[in-house]
């Protein structure tokens, strides 16, 4: 029973919903990132290479017999793959930078001084002659 306690406390600290939040946005981000990829970059890139497709790029290790399909590793598609994570990790690095730099901002501002004590005594009696 206390484990469900436990459970329960933490879904409601906010932190279940933070995590949930930030996967469906990763994953939205990742598919973006992915045509970004795969119909912007690549075409240029296997153009300038010599008109290559590198999503069709495989090496057939045996064909396809009749009741067996072929066995194929498709380099192509990993090297699709690879340069997708790097612009992902890219990405994160960036602004994980940005939110860094912000917090150290924050930190670094003075806090406002606060008046010595002889400074409030006299405001003190200040307000109290005035009354």
């Amino acid at each position: 029973m206390k484990l469900l306690q436990e459970f329960k406390s933490f879904a409601m600290k906010g932190n279940v919903a933070d995590m949930a939040v930030g996967i469906i946005i990763g994953a939205a981000f990742g598919k973006i990132v992915t045509s970004l990829v795969n119909d912007i970059l690549m075409p240029p890139m296997g153009l300038l290479i010599g008109g290559i497709d590198f999503g069709n790029l495989s090496v057939t290790i045996k064909e396809a017999a009749e009741s067996s399909p072929a066995v194929i590793i498709r380099y192509g598609l990993f090297i699709n793959t690879i340069i997708d994570f790097i612009i992902v990790s890219w990405s994160i690095f960036i602004v994980i930078k940005g939110i860094n730099t912000l917090k150290r901002i924050e930190a670094g501002k003075p806090e406002a001084a606060k008046p010595g004590e002889e400074i409030v005594l006299l405001t003190e009696i200040r307000d109290l002659l005035k009354k």
